[in-house]
Formats: C-alpha cells, structure tokens, sequence
C-alpha cells in the first residue's frame, strides 16, 4: 500500500492522486497493462508523458472501474475503498477532448 505523505484538500487533487496510483497499478501487471493499453490505443511509450493530462487519468479510473476484479485487485493494493476509486473517477467529472464544433 502506498501511504499518503501530504493531506490532500482540493477534491480533483485528490483524484488526480488516485488515478496516478491507478495508472502504477495498471503499469505494474503486464497483463492488465496489455488491455488497457489495446482499449486506449496508447502506445507504452506515451505513457509517462500521458500522466498529467485529465483525459489520460479519465480514462485510466475509467478502464479501471470496469471491471470487478480489477477495482477489486486496484483497491485491495492501493488501500482505497472502491467507493474512493468511483468518487475520483466523478471529480473529473466529464472530461473529453476537445474538438472544433461545428
């Protein structure tokens, strides 16, 4: 489990933090890695790069919760309840990239 070393107050820093964790745990099994990585179309050596953007981390809680089992290993690894996981996940709120309308 990795602890926490500053208190976070601002609810999208917080999710930022979680989704971050996730991303480590998602990078950790090359397995859960491969999937992710064919669901996303981003290439491993984006990855590092990606961590900052809010779309990237979107979809990282997003592919995250998707799956039980996955939530399930994240939060059991993690130290979060799944309920935290889904609460971060909602703090990005609606994120899509952004594109010229018409």
């Amino acid at each position: 489990m990795v602890e926490m070393t500053k208190r976070v107050h601002n609810p999208r820093e917080a999710a930022e933090f979680v989704a971050i964790q996730a991303l480590s745990f998602v990078a950790a099994d090359a397995e859960v890695l491969g999937r992710f990585l064919a669901e996303t179309g981003i290439g491993p050596e984006t990855l590092r790069s990606s961590a900052s953007d809010p779309h990237f981390l979107t979809a990282v809680l997003d592919f995250v919760l998707r799956d039980d089992a996955t939530v399930k290993a994240f939060s059991e690894s993690s130290g979060h309840h799944p309920t935290t996981i889904a609460a971060a996940r909602q703090a990005f709120g609606d994120v899509f990239p952004e594109r010229d309308l018409p």
